[in-house]
């Protein structure tokens, strides 16, 4: 069969690797891809943005099977438009993907259903937010609406903190139109701790658990990003966990989203705080999450295309997904100065050290080709994720295997996966 990939990320080249691996597909494209995808994929120069272009492209090369990575075109409705021009595609729909891309429709539904999660309120006036906060608890999380590439949440100290948060956000526009409207949350402790799922609109099939570490610095430190390095799996996951999650919250989602007429089929991100009161819901997202992907899909042993058309064609409850015993830990390598301001246009070195092995894997994230060199392009640039007999020693690989990486502006933390150590 023929498959696109939608996407050019680090998320996007682990679902390529994985996908070029099963036995069902016989050639595979990606638009736009990377430096990285092009080994296992033809990439096509067509921007995820265009849902026509790219729709019309599955036409013309007769594409058996379209996987959305990003949210924004989920966000977007990409998968609508594919639909009605009777292609296949796997993704949620526009009335389902809205279950990331506001946030505050999520709240209201685990608020209607019963889903634990931590309490809140929205608004869409800054004056309203400001006086809420005067009365307020510290401290407190302040969440863009919508789609922010994982930054548009900021935790709050203090009344002034609050303030200055809800001005950056719905005044000051940091996040676009993300900041029209906010939820304030009460702040909730706790291990944090991502599950993916696959879901079939009626069914939902847990993967195995991985930890992100979302802020820039060590140490937990600076700004949020979209991820600088993850593990897998947490072992605060314990089967109590997992049976409370699949009875209380999982299952409970799929419901709630059949019962308000927005089936979900594709990829459900669950982000976990493991409380004292017991887990609580932090956020959906409605696609793999980046880098968590780069953790969980190599330790997935299934064919990844088998489950995806099983989610599609309604059937997910008759896979039983299986893992590898080992442990995988993913450091992410980005530009000196990510999330704000970085150069980029390096050569990267090194890379030709990783060729041909199953216990390393390198994932760009942010790469292009110029003349035969393979360059850094974004704030993000590479993900190196390195197996293990545990985690302690999937991590001691991972960082062993960053050494061996070099680009000027080089940056990562030092502690990802540490407080498992």
């Amino acid at each position: 069969m023929k498959v696109l990939i939608i996407g050019g990320g680090g998320r996007e080249h682990a679902i390529a690797w994985k996908v070029a691996k099963s036995s069902k597909v016989e050639k595979l494209y990606c638009a736009p891809g990377n430096a990285g995808i092009e080994e296992c994929a033809e990439c096509i120069d067509i921007p995820v943005t265009n849902h026509e272009g790219l729709s019309d492209f599955a036409l013309s090369k007769k594409i058996d099977l379209t996987i959305v990575g990003p949210d924004d075109p989920l966000a977007d409705g990409i998968v609508d438009v594919f639909e009605k021009k009777g292609l296949r595609v796997f993704g949620p729909r526009k009335n389902a993907a809205i279950i990331e891309s506001s946030k505050v429709f999520a709240k209201n539904l685990m608020k209607k259903y019963n889903i634990p999660s931590a309490d809140y309120e929205a608004f869409d006036m800054s004056e309203k937010a400001i006086e809420y906060l005067r009365s307020s608890k510290y401290p407190i999380v302040i969440k863009a609406d919508g789609l922010a590439l994982g930054k548009g949440v900021l935790i709050c100290m203090n009344y002034d903190e609050a303030v200055r948060a809800v001005e950056t956000i719905m005044v000051d526009k940091q996040f676009g139109l993300a900041g029209n409207r906010i939820i304030i949350e009460e702040f909730i402790k706790g291990p944090e701790v991502s599950v993916l799922a696959f879901c079939d609109g009626t069914h939902i099939l847990p993967m195995t658990s991985a930890q992100d570490h979302k802020r820039a610095k060590d140490n937990d430190q600076g700004l949020n990003t979209g991820g600088m390095g993850t593990f897998s799996p947490s072992p605060f996951y314990t089967e109590e966990v997992d049976k409370f999650c699949k009875q209380y919250i999982y299952q409970p989602t799929m419901d709630a989203m059949k019962a308000e007429g927005r089936d979900f089929v594709g990829i459900l991100f669950v982000g976990l705080m493991l409380t004292e009161d017991g887990p609580k819901v932090l956020e959906y997202n409605a696609r793999f999450g980046d880098p968590e992907a780069q953790v969980v899909l190599p330790r997935l042993e299934n064919d990844l295309v088998e489950v995806f058309e099983a989610c599609i064609d309604g059937k997910l409850h008759e896979t039983l997904l299986s893992f590898e015993e080992k442990a995988a830990v993913c450091v992410i390598l980005a530009s000196d100065g990510y999330p704000e301001h970085y150069e980029k246009g390096f050569e990267i070195q090194g890379l030709e050290t990783f060729s041909n092995t199953e216990d390393y894997h390198i994932f760009h994230a942010a790469t292009k080709k110029d003349q035969g060199k393979i360059l850094t392009n974004g704030g993000r640039v590479l993900g190196v994720t390195a197996l293990g007999s545990n985690l302690k020693e999937a991590r001691a690989n991972a960082y062993k295997a960053t050494e061996k990486i070099y680009f000027t502006n080089k940056y990562m933390r030092t502690d990802i996966g540490k407080s498992i150590e």
